[in-house]
């Protein structure tokens, strides 16, 4: 079947997972679900964003999760950064890597950052020069991928010419970002295809959406493409206050059993991932939605 060995996944739950819940999660929490993260064998965690707090208050104590954390240093711990400011207090806080947010719709790139995609990537220059210059990575966010929840089908060419575009300035990593959760295998082949000669799926990390519960088809679409890289999130929290309707993210803990199953290495250990998805669980309205945790979270994992 063409699979990889291995895979590396990049856990996004403190930050895109958190985002959108309504419910307020405490610091202390925070904190506990990042140290419990940091001990699953996870290499990448994104731990939450440096965004003005009135746009997403459930973010505001950024600075002080970073400072509460236990690093651990086998892990990389990222924050998304919006602009200068946020990076100002982002490198106050020692991060190893930051996200930078684009779109290939304009009309997202607008109610996601508050300007146009040109804009949004003239913003992103200062950042990856600063970033390079202290050492720290920096990781391209690029949504709406395949389809936008404002404009529909999104055209693959655009989705080229923004990832060339963030590549000509620096970036070190794309992440695609399939935001809406609509996407089939077909939609994945497409993608790469429209990317030959710019990105590689073995350069790229995807980042998929189970809205549909076609995530995991998606998974298996793109490794047999190449890809190696995922961003998951744990419980498969998420969901984005841009986009309607989506739900969230692909479950980490959905990503890990397939990969075992499948006999691919991800490196972490599923039973403490479910024990730390379950800290985090604890503090939601409304129990997590990923399968292999909701089927395994009250026996043995490795069962």
């Amino acid at each position: 079947m063409n699979l990889p060995t291995s895979i590396e996944i990049t856990e996004v739950s403190p930050r895109d997972g958190l985002q959108n819940q309504s419910s307020v999660i405490t610091t202390k929490t925070k904190i506990a679900f990042v140290d419990a993260l940091s001990k699953t064998g996870l290499q990448r965690i994104e731990v939450s964003s440096f965004v003005n707090p009135k746009w997403v208050p459930q973010l505001a104590d950024a600075a002080e999760v970073f400072s509460g954390i236990i690093r651990s240093g086998n892990v990389k711990y990222s924050a998304l950064v919006p602009n200068e400011q946020g990076w100002e207090r982002a490198m106050e806080v020692g991060v190893d890597e930051i996200g930078l947010m684009t779109s290939a719709s304009e009309t997202f790139c607008k109610r996601n950052t508050n300007t146009s995609i040109a804009d949004s990537i003239e913003r992103i220059k200062p950042l990856v020069e600063s970033a390079k210059a202290n050492g720290v990575g920096t990781r391209g966010y690029v949504s709406c991928v395949v389809a936008c929840p404002y404009e529909g089908e999104v055209d693959s060419g655009h989705v080229r010419s923004v990832v060339k575009q963030l590549l000509d300035i620096g970036v070190e990593n794309i992440s695609l970002g399939e935001t809406i959760g609509v996407a089939v295998p077909s939609d994945i082949a497409r993608l790469y295809d429209a990317l030959e000669g710019v990105l590689s799926p073995e350069q790229s990390i995807l980042h998929l959406h189970d809205t549909r519960g076609t995530a995991l088809a998606c998974v298996l679409s793109a490794m047999q493409l190449g890809v190696r890289r995922f961003d998951a999130s744990s419980g498969g929290l998420g969901g984005c206050p841009y986009a309607p309707g989506a739900a969230g993210n692909l479950a980490t803990e959905d990503l890990v059993y397939f990969a075992n199953r499948m006999g691919i290495d991800t490196g972490v250990h599923l039973a403490q991932l479910i024990s730390a998805t379950r800290i985090i669980e604890e503090s939601l309205d409304s129990p997590l939605k990923s399968r292999v945790y909701r089927a395994l979270s009250c026996q043995d994992p490795s069962s």
